[in-house]
């Protein structure tokens, strides 16, 4: 790898009252430490109006201008615009010291793919991080990112941090799409999904000095963190809807052979017991059903998933439509023993709980199933 191919990518919508500090960082970067680099310096505009521009052009940076609008829209059309293998990104609004970009470019000369400043490893200056992105929402977001894709010993700690490096050609590998605030943590999916090597490094993080609501909104950006976050892990909603319909179910048979059973002066295994199983069970399959959904759209290798895609123009479906039938057919005699008491009253026993249960499940894989080959096809 070329050490002298260096590109500092930066951000910006209306950040003239930060931006002269973090270019003088930048500047003095190039005069310095890398001295003996081809480094360049680019600014990514996103539609300034508050004279960002022309303090970037008497930086002698080169701007850019990002029409789409978003935080992850103005990154990728930079990180394409950029001429070096080599990138490194924060913000303008002074918040992360470009002076330790150092730190980041070593660690990408040793070999890693991408490397993180982590803010929760470094040093958090008082009032720089609002409580609840520290303590829930980062940690949180953080520890779900570690379960669903990261199969290293080395835990992320920071899946928001801002300050990143990598290859540029790894980052086209991720084909990553997100156009806002979500950018951060696709960028860490799609490359824990491609097995990239990656590293942290210890950062500090600076209060924010300017007097203007901030960019960042804590519901909304927190919500497309999470969504993305799932939209790539159709494996969980197959492994947690599985687990709760088959429980589900364990539950309203042993109902079914052993109960009503009195446990101290509770009586469980009963008709209530099998109700709210059957709930367990309607619920399970809704989760299994959204993940069904994703892999249609994503091709992921899961053999249940792909199997129930390819039903339809296999042999397969014969067998399903039989049991959407035995179900329609069953469900049909609890209806017409009904209409024998002219719909006024009918005995809730176990044995009829279940055979709902079993006929409305059945009716809600195929319905799953057929809504996702749609999708499939779209």
């Amino acid at each position: 790898m070329n050490k002298s191919s260096i590109s500092f990518l930066i951000p910006c919508l209306n950040e003239s009252a930060t931006l002269p500090y973090v270019l003088e960082k930048v500047h003095n970067l190039k005069l310095n430490e890398l001295y003996d680099r081809n480094v360049e310096v680019i600014l990514s505009d996103n539609g300034s109006s508050d004279g960002s521009i022309e303090i970037a052009e008497k930086f002698n940076v080169r701007v850019i201008h990002c029409t789409e609008r978003g935080y992850g829209a103005a990154l990728k059309f930079g990180i394409q615009s950029a001429n070096n293998d080599i990138i490194i990104y924060a913000d303008a609004d002074n918040t992360y010291d470009f002076l330790e970009s150092i730190k980041l470019i070593n660690e990408i000369e040793n070999g890693y793919d991408l490397v993180i400043g982590s803010r929760l490893k470094g040093h958090i200056q008082k009032n720089a991080m609002p409580f609840i992105h520290r303590f829930i929402g980062t940690p949180i977001l953080t520890l779900i990112i570690n379960i669903l894709y990261n199969k290293t010993s080395s835990k992320i700690s920071d899946c928001n941090s801002g300050f990143r490096c990598f290859q540029k050609r790894k980052f086209n590998e991720w084909e990553i799409h997100g156009s806002g605030m979500e950018f951060a943590s696709e960028m860490l999916v799609k490359a824990l999904k491609h097995n990239a090597n990656f590293s942290e490094v210890p950062i500090n993080l600076y209060k924010d000095m300017r007097n203007r609501v901030p960019h960042l909104k804590t519901w909304r950006d927190g919500m497309r963190h999470l969504l993305q976050i799932f939209l790539n892990s159709p494996k969980f909603f197959n492994i947690s809807g599985s687990v709760i319909f088959l429980f589900s179910w364990l539950i309203i048979v042993a109902s079914l052979f052993f109960g009503p059973l009195l446990f101290f002066k509770f009586s469980i295994l009963g008709i209530h017991t099998i109700m709210f199983s059957m709930l367990g069970t309607f619920f399970g399959l809704l989760i299994w059903g959204i993940g069904l959904n994703l892999n249609a759209r994503q091709n992921d290798p899961i053999k249940v998933y792909n199997l129930a895609l390819n039903m339809i123009e296999d042999k397969l479906l014969i067998f399903f439509c039989i049991l959407f039938l035995i179900s329609a057919g069953l469900f049909s005699l609890i209806i017409y023993k009904w209409s024998l008491n002219h719909f006024i009253f009918l005995a809730i026993e176990k044995e009829t709980l279940a055979i709902t249960s079993f006929a409305a499940d059945i009716i809600f894989i195929f319905s799953s199933v057929f809504s996702a080959n749609l999708i499939k096809r779209i």
